[in-house]
């Protein structure tokens, strides 16, 4: 059990995928413009990262070893498309705003690097909490990048159904002329991900010296 509730907890913290283990970059500079494009993004990523884990979990010993990386593929292109039509037919404005990303899950390294390292090697339960772990991982650094450019990007936070698109909270936190447009472009995406990988890493480096030294 305790093995279990590490690994889980090192999927959000020491081997967070985004800023520990640094995959899955490309759709995280990319989405992270507001809180909708994060949720839903890891909404996606958790459903086809937890089921994939599961199926290649339940497959692993009939799976031949020479073909393993066609069939992952498969399986998560499968799961993908599913999510996509689900996504395309009743949130027409997050399949909008996400736009290739969501096909793109297919190739996204968190996902094929789990199937091959973790769930090709272990049981099912195991790997459904590893695919959640590190799904969730992967959904609190979108949520903190989001909020991180949204704010200082627009000076808004603000959040919006996705399947009705009403706005169910909007705060303005800063004045508009006091913003930095910069955190809605690539640029800012670069600069924020860059600080929030060296606040990570930061502090496994102190809870290392912190155990080191007891």
């Amino acid at each position: 059990m305790n093995n279990k509730k590490s690994s889980f907890i090192n999927g959000l913290l020491t081997e967070n995928p985004v800023f520990g283990l640094y995959l899955g970059i490309c759709s995280t500079l990319a989405i992270t413009t507001s809180l909708n494009n994060a949720i839903g993004m890891g909404v996606a990523v958790i459903f086809v990262l937890t089921f994939s884990n599961i199926i290649i979990s339940a497959m692993r010993n009939i799976i031949p070893n020479e073909i393993r990386i066609p069939v992952y593929i498969v399986i998560i292109a499968t799961l993908v498309t599913i999510v996509e039509m689900l996504i395309h037919a009743y949130a027409p404005s997050l399949y909008s705003a996400l736009g290739a990303f969501i096909s793109l899950i297919v190739v996204n390294c968190i996902i094929l690097g789990r199937a091959e390292a973790f769930a090709s090697k272990n049981g099912i339960l195991a790997s459904a909490m590893d695919g959640i772990s590190m799904g969730i991982g992967y959904t609190l650094s979108l949520l903190v990048m989001s909020l991180i450019r949204q704010i200082l990007g627009t000076g808004v936070l603000s959040f919006a159904n996705p399947f009705t698109d009403a706005t169910i909270f909007s705060f303005t936190i800063i004045p508009e002329s006091y913003v930095i447009s910069m955190f809605k472009d690539p640029t800012g995406a670069f600069l924020t991900f860059a600080c929030c990988a060296a606040a990570l890493t930061a502090y496994i480096n102190h809870k290392k010296k912190k155990e080191a030294s007891k």
